[in-house]
């Protein structure tokens, strides 16, 4: 069902490969941060689903208000992601519960569950790379945001510079 969720994304953003290519990251790290926290297969396949399609918001929100804004993914992501979802065998609760977090995905104070929490990990570990995050910004992400052991040590063996002073190879 992971794969069919994957194409039906691949299918709306047609060539939108930075699009594609963040959610398949996100979801990369969601998986990695799952299973090493040991998430119980519920959470697993809701943080799955959601890491695939939570920016799905995105189109939608630049035809409207001519803006990528968060504000705009978290209203307009929900209606279409609950579009795809219904298409497939997937229980309406699992469904409520992932257009809840990608209606909220950046609204950190909203988070009230592990499946939210390793979502919004997942996708800052890729947005540090992708928006060229600075050693500061990182640091307070990291204690402000990040809750998980595996998303902390990923955060931290990825983007911290060693405290020798050598800057990690990009």
């Amino acid at each position: 069902m992971i794969t069919t969720v994957m194409e039906k994304m691949i299918d709306y953003f047609k060539n939108d490969v930075r699009r594609i290519n963040h959610a398949l990251k996100v979801l990369t790290f969601a998986h990695i941060i799952s299973q090493e926290e040991l998430a119980d297969e519920k959470i697993h396949q809701i943080l799955c689903f959601t890491a695939i399609l939570h920016d799905i918001g995105i189109k939608e929100a630049e035809r409207k208000y001519h803006s990528s804004g968060a504000k705009y993914q978290e209203i307009e992501g929900p209606h279409i992601a609950r579009h795809i979802l219904t298409q497939l065998d997937i229980s309406q609760g699992y469904i409520e519960r992932i257009c809840f977090i990608i209606g909220n995905h950046h609204s950190y104070a909203q988070i009230d569950g592990m499946d939210f929490q390793m979502l919004v990990e997942a996708d800052f570990l890729v947005n540090m790379y992708e928006d060229s995050m600075n050693q500061d910004t990182i640091r307070n992400i990291r204690d402000t945001i990040f809750k998980t052991k595996s998303g902390k040590r990923l955060l931290e063996s990825m983007y911290l510079e060693e405290e020798s002073g050598v800057k990690r190879h990009e």
